[in-house]
């Protein structure tokens, strides 16, 4: 889902934020840590999620292969997307070394990004998949597409009581869920300006996780899709910073 960060209206999920300072490069990366859907997290900047308990690093919405998806069509972008969010990812597992990564779907942008992944991002995913288990849900954009990469391919899985699954349930959670599709941003205020910043938004039964695609959009957390979720309650928000994610409370 790729909305674009309007500048609408404050409303019950936007609200002003602290200042964030632009860390240097190569500063050290300070992990969020937090309770959600039933996990003791570690949340890191890439947008990735690391369960200590379960030695599982969580991703959603890679949307590998964007760029030529569109170019397809004669749209054209540059064609570094695939690179740019596999080095992300690659980050993340050399932080967090799992046993397990999930995919929580929509890994690649169309069901034919496989076909189209070049050689050296192929050889990249396959020195990871050497380091860990890695377990793809299918997305609505690429179906089943991530089957040709090894693995295990699952409409949703349940681990140690959490469910995983792409799009979130319509229904207010009764079980514990971890989902994506919905590409989460906050905006914040910042010496006059406005800033967008994807986020992670949970509650202790569910969380909605951020994309790490790098040409993926954002849907503010603004918008009413995230009020049907948490009905009666209000989420946390997590912001990702450059190298560090950043802990709003309940929105």
């Amino acid at each position: 889902m790729d909305t674009p960060f309007g500048m609408a209206a404050m409303s019950a999920f936007t609200f002003p934020g602290p200042k964030l300072p632009r860390p240097a490069e190569g500063a050290p990366v300070a992990l969020g840590r937090a309770t959600l859907a039933g996990m003791d997290v570690l949340l890191d900047p890439t947008g990735a999620l690391y369960w200590p308990a379960e030695d599982l690093l969580v991703v959603s919405d890679l949307h590998l292969e964007t760029g030529s998806s569109y170019a397809r069509t004669g749209q054209m972008l540059p064609p570094y997307d695939t690179a740019i969010t596999l080095a992300a990812l690659a980050e993340a597992v050399r932080r967090h070394r799992p046993s397990r990564v999930l995919s929580l779907g929509d890994t690649f942008h169309d069901p034919f990004g496989a076909e189209r992944l070049a050689g050296p991002a192929r050889d990249m995913l396959a020195s990871l998949m050497d380091i860990a288990e890695f377990i793809w849900i299918t997305g609505n954009h690429e179906k089943d597409g991530a089957a040709a990469l090894g693995g295990s391919v699952h409409e949703a899985i349940t681990i140690a009581g959490t469910t995983f699954r792409h799009i979130p349930s319509a229904e207010p959670a009764e079980e514990r869920e971890v989902a994506g599709h919905l590409h989460p941003a906050a905006r914040i205020s910042l010496k006059g300006r406005t800033l967008k910043r994807r986020c992670f938004v949970g509650c202790a039964r569910r969380l909605v996780m951020p994309a790490m695609g790098c040409l993926t959009g954002g849907l503010p957390v603004s918008d009413p899709v995230f009020a049907s979720l948490w009905p009666t309650t209000r989420p946390e928000l997590h912001l990702m910073g450059r190298n560090r994610v950043y802990a709003l409370g309940n929105s």
